[in-house]
């Protein structure tokens, strides 16, 4: 009865994402692994069945880090996994239900769904990346996410963590687990780790070290990423040189293979993978408008547009700020005066999007020369007009931009 349900509901998926791309409201992923869900409540975990996977999750970097070791397991076989953001339980559904080969699969996993998650699926590997600050209105505090992800990693049975020890919340939360790799992934965001999550007291830090009164302080770990190199629990070190920018996509790939080394993929194979990815879903989008050079950077919350304000080149004069406030970003755009901004002095930057008021408000501020055109498109041609842009935005203003670069190739290879 089981098996006769969920090829009901499997198939009743399929034809409902393939009629919502027949008629272009999507891609078919969502509505797919809702009806599949909705016909079969245990999809997920009959979508799962007999395959070796591995779960990624924090509130920033799960798309690379996902996208990193894909990478470094493929080198193994064909890999199973969820893309486009599709990281809720009717996303990971569609995906496992619609490429059933592949034994081996990654999952992005939306950080309250990890408990759901791994009781349905029962991974080998939960890889935690970081919590912070990220859309209050729908996660509520970063304390309760830790608490959440604790409870779900409490128990003989729970699958190995692959956890980042620069984070105080993370091994907060991987410490209920009986099976841990540290890694030093690091953490330039501290504002939401300045107290203990076990006993709320004052976080004492040394540098990279920090520990708290009650015992609780930085593992010693196995994994370690400093400037461009991954060092792995033999002590050799891997000079790494990634497609992608930023000191923190370093300590993502060092997470990536320390999770692929449980499934015997050496660290040189692992991180040699990863070098090949040059753009994770539109970020990192190097490409050129009105005759400029353009890359597009993603940033969703505090410690996210910190990370990716030190991407941002000497030489990129030109910054496009663009931050919209749907629901999909959190309804709050006050975390605007907790970014640095004034990292920006001497640029010319351009607010725009749905917030572009509030995004003036703080450069202007911040001592940062701008100006505001509401229109994202009109915004990045005034940019461009003076040079190479750097366009920052958060997560539904980075998908206009996708949109706006995206028709300008379309109209590029029309026209030659």
């Amino acid at each position: 009865m089981t098996s006769a349900r969920y090829a009901l509901a499997r198939a009743a998926g399929s034809a409902a994402a393939a009629l919502s791309r027949i008629t272009r409201q999507g891609d078919g992923t969502t509505v797919g692994g809702r009806i599949t869900l909705a016909i079969d409540p245990r999809a997920l975990e009959h979508a799962a069945g007999g395959r070796d996977l591995a779960l990624v999750t924090g509130t920033n970097g799960k798309t690379t880090t996902r996208s990193f070791l894909v990478a470094a397991l493929e080198t193994l076989g064909p890999v199973v996994s969820n893309a486009g953001g599709a990281n809720l339980p009717s996303g990971l559904t569609a995906a496992l239900a619609r490429d059933r080969a592949p034994r081996r699969g990654v999952l992005e996993v939306d950080e309250p769904f990890v408990p759901q998650v791994i009781e349905a699926v029962h991974p080998r590997a939960v890889t935690l990346l970081n919590l912070s600050r990220d859309q209050l209105d729908r996660y509520a505090e970063v304390r309760r996410l830790a608490g959440i992800w604790r409870d779900a990693l409490t128990g003989v049975a729970a699958p190995t963590v692959i956890a980042n020890c620069d984070d105080p919340l993370v091994v907060w939360a991987a410490s209920a687990a009986p099976d841990i790799v540290w890694v030093a992934a690091g953490q330039r965001w501290h504002d939401d780790t300045s107290v203990c999550p076990e006993c709320g007291g004052v976080l004492s830090r040394t540098g990279t070290d920090w520990s708290s009164t009650c015992g609780l302080r930085r593992p010693v770990p196995s994994w370690r990423a400093e400037g461009s190199t991954v060092t792995d629990p033999q002590g050799q070190g891997h000079d790494v040189t990634l497609g992608v920018p930023g000191a923190v996509n370093v300590g993502n790939a060092a997470l990536a293979a320390a999770t692929a080394s449980l499934w015997g993929v050496s660290a040189a194979d692992a991180l040699a993978a990863m070098t090949s990815i040059r753009t994770v879903e539109g970020r990192y989008l190097s490409t050129s408008y009105a005759g400029s050079a353009v890359r597009l950077l993603l940033a969703k919350n505090p410690a996210g547009w910190t990370e990716a304000l030190t991407m941002v080149p000497a030489e990129r004069q030109q910054v496009v700020v663009a931050v919209n406030a749907r629901a999909a970003d959190g309804r709050d755009p006050s975390w605007l005066w907790d970014v640095p901004f004034e990292q920006l002095a001497g640029r010319r930057a351009v607010a725009t999007g749905e917030r572009s008021r509030d995004v003036a408000v703080r450069l202007r501020y911040a001592g940062v020369d701008h100006e505001r055109i509401d229109d994202p498109a009109a915004a990045l041609t005034a940019a461009a007009r003076l040079g190479p842009v750097e366009v920052l935005a958060n997560y539904t203003a980075f998908q206009t931009y996708r949109k706006v670069v995206r028709g300008a190739e379309t109209r590029v290879g029309r026209d030659g």
